[in-house]
């Protein structure tokens, strides 16, 4: 059974970066496609990423995410990043990764804050 753990968020100001990570703890990882979501507060969780087992990579359309964050993986390490850049405050948020297409047990996700 494969287990994601979330972690790299923190307090960031506007226009700053963060890189977030998604460690597997299961086997087979290299052959899992992995995406990235995020929820803030009242929202409904909003799907951002997905990276194949190649590395093939497909975004959200979202206007407000398109071209400032960037995911990818190394299996060598067993995990996904998502790297972002000129962070909002918008995108203060909890971010989680999860197997794509069919979700494991989310787990409980780093938060990220983007405050100046």
């Amino acid at each position: 059974q494969v287990q994601l753990v979330e972690s790299g968020g923190g307090l960031v100001q506007p226009g700053g970066s963060l890189k977030l990570s998604c460690a597997s703890s299961g086997s087979t990882f290299s052959a899992r496609s992995i995406a990235w979501y995020r929820q803030a507060p009242g929202k409904q969780r909003q799907w951002l990423a997905t990276i194949n087992p190649v590395g093939s990579t497909t975004y959200t359309d979202s206007d407000s995410v398109k071209g400032r964050f960037t995911i990818s993986r190394d299996n060598t390490k067993d995990t996904v990043y998502l790297q972002m850049n000129s962070l909002k405050p918008e995108d203060t948020a909890v971010y989680y990764c999860n197997q794509a297409y069919t979700p494991l047990a989310w787990g409980q996700g780093t938060q990220v804050t983007v405050s100046a």
